[in-house]
């Protein structure tokens, strides 16, 4: 399933910050592709490394910051044009509105936080890999889980794929979200305790979990 749109309340701002993200995360790929035979260094550079996390130690090819820094670098990292454009996609399906609820500086501040609680997840489920965690992914679940809380009416137009065929439908925001998330939780547990790279999903269920207790919390807060 992959949302081509929404339709929940109109928004009231520009984006500004959903906008800028995207920008960011596309531009960071390009310079990531003009690096050519030195891409790999610049990944396991910036992005970041469960086992650096843990041991407080930069192994050389290391930056000029605080190891925990990749935390927020690792997410404006890519590793391939379908890996950039499927977050963005999301990002740009969904963020949009929860920027506009949260208000800009929130929703900044809220993606940057489900995307380190993404990394640390990832980090807590295997911290002695030594290949780095790189993606917006996580810091998108929690933009995720943060639609779910406010918009679960809303309706996602949605291409559907079913065995080699596909169609355009709409899906309720609540079980486009809810599936999404089932299915994370459950490759992650049958792939629980492989290494030597791939998808981050733990890291997808930590940034949704962090997203869904600060949308609860700041729920609190209004009332």
């Amino acid at each position: 399933m992959i949302p081509i749109s929404d339709y929940p309340p109109p928004r009231r701002t520009t984006p500004f910050i959903m906008l800028a993200l995207v920008a960011i995360s596309t531009l960071v790929f390009i310079f990531e592709m003009a690096l050519g035979a030195d891409l790999n260094r610049f990944l396991f550079s910036y992005g970041a490394i469960p086992f650096e996390i843990v041991h407080g130690r930069d192994i050389s090819p290391t930056i000029p910051f605080p190891v925990y820094f990749t935390l927020v670098t690792s997410m404006f990292l890519h590793g391939s044009i379908l890996h950039l454009v499927g977050n963005m996609l999301f990002l740009w399906v969904f963020g949009d509105n929860v920027e506009d609820s949260l208000g800009h500086f929130p929703f900044l501040i809220f993606y940057l936080v489900c995307g380190v609680a993404a990394g640390l997840t990832q980090i807590a489920i295997s911290p002695a890999e030594r290949i780095p965690v790189i993606g917006a992914s996580g810091a998108i679940a929690g933009v995720l889980a943060a639609y779910l809380v406010l918009f679960p009416r809303a309706q996602v137009r949605t291409l559907l794929f079913i065995g080699p065929f596909f169609t355009l439908t709409r899906l309720s925001a609540f079980f486009l979200i809810s599936f999404w998330i089932a299915v994370q939780v459950a490759i992650g547990i049958l792939t629980l305790g492989e290494s030597g790279g791939g998808v981050a999903y733990f890291a997808h269920i930590g940034g949704f979990l962090a997203g869904i207790l600060i949308m609860y919390l700041f729920h609190l807060k209004k009332e």
